[in-house]
């Protein structure tokens, strides 16, 4: 019997990255964004740890619509 490894890839969201928006983020900013505290709480906490995480597709979006907006205020 020959088994084969399968050739695939996975995109992983909670890249170096992504980490590091995340942990970048203000409070105040991300209030701007409409979201609230918690949920930025608990993503800090997932983008410290070394354990993959998800990112709901709406974050995700306001995660790239913050370094706008950061990039806007400079």
């Amino acid at each position: 019997m020959d088994f084969v490894k399968p050739e695939y890839g996975i995109e992983r969201i909670d890249s170096y990255d992504i980490r590091q928006k995340i942990l970048n983020i203000s409070y105040v900013d991300w209030k701007k964004l409409g979201f609230s505290k918690g949920t930025l709480h608990y993503m800090k906490q997932n983008a410290k740890s070394d354990k993959p995480f998800t990112l709901n597709a709406h974050v995700l979006e306001r995660v790239n619509k913050w370094e706008a907006l950061v990039s806007d205020q400079k």
